[in-house]
């Protein structure tokens, strides 16, 4: 005599055989994982994002295109960051510091009122660039989690380096430097 399964074991049975399925598309997804972080860890140094916004303050766009052929530090940030506030005068040093050689600090203000974005560059005294994600199109090209995060785009347009989190000399120095002085 045969007995037949009852539909608790079936369901038991589909339900096991869908997580091993999930499980496996998983684990297939991360192995092919294109994103901007993977990719740097890797070694490889991903084609930068191209973007054209409007600029802090009024004044026409900005593009990254502009800076085509310089070393680009581009750091996202907002007025109401208090990590942004802490490395904004660290970014102007070495906006400062590298200007003259071909490389600049791009500031991405995003989730601001453009009067608290304008207020502090105007208390920081902050003389590179800015441009304005309105609608965090830009940021989430660049896979952004929180802020400030910092990309680092060479000569060729493609990021050598990030960091999620306030960036501090050390990193300037080891990442944007050997870049600056065509060591990298």
């Amino acid at each position: 005599m045969r007995r037949s399964l009852s539909p608790f074991v079936i369901a038991a049975v589909l339900g096991v055989l869908c997580l091993l399925g999930l499980l496996a598309y998983g684990l297939l997804q991360a192995g092919t994982d294109d994103g901007i972080d993977s990719a740097v860890a890797r070694g490889d140094r991903p084609v930068a994002p191209a973007f054209e916004l409007g600029r802090l303050g009024g004044g026409g766009r900005g593009s990254l295109a502009d800076y085509r052929g310089q070393v680009v530090v581009l750091n996202f940030w907002g007025s109401w960051c208090k990590p942004c506030r802490d490395e904004s005068p660290l970014l102007e040093r070495w906006h400062r510091r590298i200007s003259d050689r071909g490389a600049t600090v791009l500031g991405v203000d995003a989730l601001d009122v453009t009067s608290d974005a304008q207020d502090f560059v105007e208390e920081f005294g902050l003389s590179y660039p800015m441009v304005k994600d309105t609608d965090e199109e830009v940021g989430r090209d660049y896979g952004i989690t929180g802020y400030p995060e910092t990309f680092v785009v060479d000569r060729r347009g493609r990021i050598a380096a990030f960091k999620r989190g306030p960036v501090d000399d050390a990193f300037m120095r080891e990442q944007v430097l050997p870049l600056v002085e065509g060591r990298s």
